[in-house]
């Protein structure tokens, strides 16, 4: 802390760090621990319940269908009840989806249960937002929320060498066992620790969220942004989360213990990214390069190393990944651009709006990959084909330079950001 920070002052910021912060973030890196895993153990589930690309995508997704379907209701539920009870309840339903998938026999009651995890971790990022707002001053909300992301981060990068020494101790039933008394622990922690904050203000009701969403998914603006950024963000989680592991087990060649160690320099590349965005962006605009030329900048370097992977130029090399996970974050800098586009009153629901495509094109792209990974045969070992992979890849990277290419093409008719109430 500076010298200009008072004693008290000092006290209570420390008080929120201890008491308000740290439970949070505890939740915030299990919900990513949580979405990754799946990365690791995939060889495990595939073998003993013998699930195709298809299922094994559609399984691992539906955490990102449960996630983005509850997103609207859950800005109702933060304004009306707090953060506290709300994230200490979600994460109940999160602990009985990873106690259900540890048990687990078929492929449906696996997918029912990753749903409830998927919902269980829905406000784990902006119930944290909102608990920052209220026990943080305000000039520290961006170091605290760059100091928070970064426990997601953390979580993916615990998703990769540590879970697999635990498979080295237990099955992958044991392994989400434990991660339901994880989360159990932590929701209780939240509620027993989490300080109540009285008078936490009347937020928008359900309905006017979904006017909200309304007027914003109708903006030239937005659908001018949206479809490059939530669909690279999306298929960076889909690969990320899940079909990386299998990459480099069929493409590098890699055994399990390799393929760990490859994931995780993969989200050492992605938690750097979740802060290097923002501070890429505070560099390149000493030089007069806006918010919008950066993410068009790191685009194109995030297709080119996407290029590299999809052609298997060089499948033994873990660079182009490190630098995939880097950017796949890149497009997080479409938030800030769409809210200082919108009047400040629907700013919010702005970025709320693009998170709602982002989880719903996650689930998509992560069951889609499998899908289009099922077209082609076995391999001999059991594996999925080098071609497979090239041709699923491939597929997602065209659709982003499509989306990418709509960013250049002139609007029609400019649309002001006064004019967003009348949209």
């Amino acid at each position: 802390m500076t010298d200009s920070v008072p004693p008290a002052a000092e006290f209570r910021l420390w008080r929120s760090v201890l008491l308000v912060f740290f439970p949070f973030a505890g939740g915030y890196f299990l919900s990513y621990l949580l979405r990754s895993v799946n990365a690791v153990i995939a060889p495990q589930l595939i073998e003993e319940l013998s699930l195709d690309a298809g299922d094994l995508g559609l399984l691992t997704s539906a955490y990102f269908l449960a996630f983005a379907s509850f997103q609207v209701p859950l800005g109702v539920l933060l304004d009306r009840y707090g953060p506290r009870r709300v994230q200490a309840a979600l994460l109940l339903s999160a602990a009985l989806g990873a106690f259900l998938f540890s048990q687990g026999e078929t492929r449906v009651s696996l997918v029912v249960a990753r749903a409830l995890i998927g919902l269980g971790f829905a406000g784990g990022l902006m119930s944290s937002f909102k608990a920052i707002t209220l026990w943080f001053p305000q000039a520290r909300w961006p170091l605290v929320n760059g100091f928070f992301l970064s426990m997601g981060g953390l979580g993916a990068v615990s998703a990769t060498r540590p879970v697999e020494a635990l498979l080295g101790l237990m099955d992958w039933r044991g392994v989400f066992l434990t991660f339901s008394i994880a989360i159990v622990c932590v929701s209780s922690i939240i509620l027993l620790v989490v300080p109540e904050r009285r008078n936490v203000g009347q937020g928008s009701s359900l309905r006017e969220q979904l006017q909200g969403l309304v007027v914003v998914w109708r903006n030239r603006y937005f659908w001018k942004i949206a479809p490059v950024a939530f669909t690279s963000m999306a298929i960076g989680l889909a690969v990320q989360g899940l079909w990386a592991g299998p990459w480099f087990r069929d493409v590098a060649g890699l055994d399990r213990t390799a393929v760990a160690n490859a994931l995780f320099m993969l989200t050492l590349g992605l938690t750097a990214g979740m802060v290097g965005s923002g501070l890429l962006a505070e560099a390149f605009a000493r030089v007069g390069i806006g918010v919008l030329g950066v993410m068009k900048l790191g685009l194109v370097i995030f297709f080119a190393v996407q290029a590299i992977i999809v052609w298997q130029w060089l499948p033994d090399a873990l660079w182009p990944w490190m630098v995939f996970g880097f950017l796949s974050n890149i497009c997080v800098l479409a938030y800030p651009q769409l809210s200082s586009h919108f009047p400040l009153h629907y700013s919010g629901t702005a970025n709320a709006g693009l998170n709602v495509l982002v989880m719903l094109g996650a689930f998509a792209a992560q069951y889609g990959i499998g899908a289009i990974i099922d077209l082609w045969p076995l391999a001999d070992d059991g594996g999925y084909l080098p071609e497979a992979h090239r041709g699923s890849l491939g597929a997602m990277l065209a659709l982003q330079v499509v989306c990418y290419l709509w960013l250049f093409v002139p609007q029609r008719r400019k649309t002001p950001a006064a004019a967003a109430d009348a949209a």
